[in-house]
């Protein structure tokens, strides 16, 4: 799936439309694997990350995903806002911009605006992924008609077996074949035991059910991968997760790990 430390060179690299002679994860994880083609009007909160400084202009820059959860405020992974995929602290990179609108990377539809605050979830912790979120704050706000509801802790939208769609410009085979137009999945909301068993604690991560939520297929075929993470897992209409982690893209065994909206709201309630 998306492997948060990897290698930003391969993302450039893929960017640039190098040929990639082998596998290799990306910069910031995620493309969404056994998917379909959607129109971005389907999923108006689904919107793109760029830094053409860092990662070129093949792609107009797109680095990872994101979800528009206010006119001006958007969820991502906090590790897509690290110096180590941006090269410098979000706040340093001055060419980040929220791609809104625009379901063809390379169309002149939507807007790109700028960010004017980042904040990084304090309690992210990079060695098990847990509290894997950020929020932008958009220079500009967009319509209320384009933003998503998080799901609320309890709400059914996470039951066990309830089917979700995850959103992304990422990688559709695991081997740096980046989208160029949005696309999407079908997965379903797994067991936690699931999770906890495929990431008992490793390099990868050790799965947390308090803040991460299991999705995917068991027995592989459709999930994110390099380029999608930040991006939205959504159940009923509601956003239940971002795009975090996971072992390979789509394989047998190794679900996705998702951030658990729930957690994010009652992290952001204790800010306040």
């Amino acid at each position: 799936m998306r492997r948060p430390f990897a290698s930003v060179l391969a993302l450039a690299a893929a960017a640039a439309a190098i040929p990639l002679a082998s596998p290799v994860p990306a910069a910031a994880d995620g493309v969404v694997i056994g998917g379909y083609p959607v129109e971005i009007s389907q999923s108006p909160w689904t919107v793109a990350l760029s830094s053409r400084d860092r990662f070129g202009g093949t792609r107009v820059g797109q680095f990872c995903g994101g979800v528009l959860v206010g006119p001006s405020t958007v969820l991502t992974a906090a590790h897509c806002l690290s110096a180590d995929v941006l090269g410098a602290p979000p706040q340093k990179v001055r060419d980040l911009r929220v791609i809104a609108g625009r379901g063809d990377l390379l169309s002149n539809d939507g807007k790109e605006i700028a960010v004017r605050d980042t904040w990084v979830n304090p309690d992210y912790d990079s060695h098990t992924n847990a509290g894997d979120f950020g929020v932008l704050t958009l220079a500009t706000p967009l319509p209320e008609s384009s933003v998503i509801r998080m799901a609320p802790s309890g709400d059914p939208a996470y039951g066990q077996g309830t089917a979700a769609v995850v959103y992304g410009w990422g990688d559709t085979t695991g081997a740096g074949d980046y989208a160029r137009s949005l696309r999407a999945a079908d997965v379903k909301v797994l067991p936690d035991a699931n999770c906890e068993q495929a990431y008992p604690g490793s390099a990868d991560g050790t799965y947390e059910a308090a803040s991460m939520l299991c999705a995917g297929q068991l027995e592989g075929g459709r999930d994110s991968c390099q380029g999608d993470s930040g991006g939205p897992l959504v159940a009923q209409g509601r956003l239940i997760g971002l795009v975090s982690w996971g072992s390979g893209c789509g394989w047998a065994g190794s679900p996705g790990v998702y951030t658990r909206v729930s957690d994010v709201i009652r992290t952001l309630a204790a800010k306040r």
